[in-house]
């Protein structure tokens, strides 16, 4: 019962997205508390694929920064936590386990005191309105945790796999590549999914460090807030079609997920 609530508590808002995104009178019907509209209509999908309503005139474009500051942050956070949890794990790295403890003290700070010492960084390394800058910062928040989940289940993995492929000639580089990734595929798509939606629901280091020319999906749509009269319905379709990639993402992943859940739970 209490899963149930949480359950319809947490998707209202999204079914009233989904309303407002169906309404062809711009989304101010369901504005009135309507249930379900009298009307529905697939013209804010349309005029938010075909960029015809304000703010979206150049929403592919910001689709496409926002897709590739996720994608780069997810691919960048995958390989430095794995070759992290590698060196700490399997290469037994001295006083490698006390700096991945380390690098979990940064998140007592909140992310959002930390924008203007990363935005003088970004200014002196000439990394502003560069996407590169939201990457590097996103990457730098993402990456201890994700070192840390792979390098719990990296317990998982017998070290007696190592000392073979050794024995047979292999060198580290060989092992990562061929024995421990292979194995860490469940716990990867977990650290991917987690670096990914990271990055995606990311708003304060977007506006901050990027341009309007370099603008992303997620900061368009907080214009919306800024018109008396905006196009609702087209703005809540084009969030719809933003909320897509992650979901895609999720359902990718979802066997491997549940791969690793279920071994970590029969270990534990």
């Amino acid at each position: 019962m209490i899963g149930t609530a949480l359950a319809i508590w947490s998707l209202t808002p999204v079914y009233n997205m989904l309303l407002i995104a169906l309404d062809p009178e711009e989304g101010e019907i369901e504005f009135a508390g309507n249930i379900w509209p009298s009307e529905l209509s697939l013209v804010g999908f349309r005029n938010a694929v075909t960029q015809q309503s304000r703010y979206l005139w150049n929403f592919w474009h910001q689709f496409g920064n926002s897709l590739y500051i996720g994608v780069a942050t997810m691919m960048l956070t995958v390989l430095i936590a794995s070759l992290a949890s590698f060196a700490v794990r399997r290469v037994w790295l001295g006083k490698g386990t006390l700096l991945i403890n380390a690098a979990l003290l940064t998140y007592a700070i909140p992310p959002s005191l930390l924008i203007i010492p990363l935005y003088r960084v970004m200014h002196g390394y000439g990394l502003l309105d560069n996407l590169w800058a939201v990457v590097a910062a996103q990457v730098a928040f993402a990456t201890p945790f994700a070192a840390l989940i792979l390098q719990q289940y990296a317990r998982l993995i017998p070290l007696e796999l190592d000392e073979a492929a050794h024995l047979d000639g292999a060198s580290a580089v060989q092992v990562y590549l061929r024995i421990y990734l292979p194995l860490m595929t469940p716990a990867i798509a977990v650290v991917a999914l987690y670096a990914m939606l990271l990055a995606w629901n990311d708003y304060v280091y977007q506006f901050v460090l990027l341009a309007p020319r370099n603008m992303t999906a997620s900061v368009m749509q907080a214009h919306l807030f800024t018109d008396a009269d905006a196009a609702w319905n087209a703005m809540m379709a084009a969030a719809i079609v933003y909320a897509l990639p992650p979901v895609v993402l999720f359902f990718a992943l979802r066997r491997h997920m549940m791969t690793g859940m279920t071994m970590w739970g029969a270990a534990g």
